[in-house]
């Protein structure tokens, strides 16, 4: 590992993050000897010290304050029974918690399974949707849907879809989005794609 890797704020998240976070042009690096797992270092990603999600919110510029609201209505008003909002990874994000599925993250299994997360960046707003990642029925339902919501181009990467203008986010799309899969279809589709 060079000397520039070894000094990397260290996360552990697999590969399926790791490449949403190369799509916002991130670096990360790989070590066999830490057993696989990946380390990343922010760049044009803003982080955030909130601990909660109201925190999170009430730290932002007014124009990502009212964008980021209205965003977590849209997911919160459409997610699932057991699925938790919490911080994750310094964002807001929504999880499978331990007493759903105790086994965890499988990279980190003192972590909650991660599902969704939403942030306010330094050039766009972005939300990520493991579902879409996993599950190529919905991801195509969601390309073939998104220009009947909006007027803007669909910015995105294998799970991460980039706002760069708030007036663009199709908020009753992804609240759509947010209800495609119940928690016990999320933990199968995990286990089935990312558990080895």
């Amino acid at each position: 590992m060079r000397l520039e890797e070894q000094e990397i704020t260290k996360r552990q998240i697999t590969i399926h993050f790791v490449r949403m976070i190369k799509d916002n042009k991130l670096t990360y690096s790989h070590d066999a000897d830490l057993e696989g797992k990946y380390y990343f270092y922010k760049k044009t990603v803003m982080t955030s010290k909130a601990t909660t999600p109201d925190q999170y919110i009430k730290e932002l510029p007014a124009d990502r304050k009212e964008a980021l609201t209205k965003l977590r209505d849209a997911i919160v008003g459409k997610l699932p029974k057991g699925f938790k909002e919490t911080m994750s990874y310094g964002m807001v994000g929504y999880v499978v918690p331990h007493d759903l599925y105790p086994a965890g993250y499988h990279c980190d299994p003192k972590l909650p399974l991660p599902f969704a997360a939403m942030a306010s960046q330094k050039n766009f707003i972005a939300f990520y949707h493991m579902g879409i990642y996993a599950n190529p029925d919905l991801l195509k339902w969601f390309v073939s849907e998104y220009p009947k919501h909006t007027t803007a181009k669909l910015d995105m990467g294998k799970s991460c879809i980039r706002f760069k203008k708030p007036e663009h986010i199709p908020y009753k799309l992804i609240g759509e989005l947010m209800s495609k899969l119940k928690v016990k279809d999320w933990i199968n589709i995990y286990e089935k794609n990312f558990k080895g």
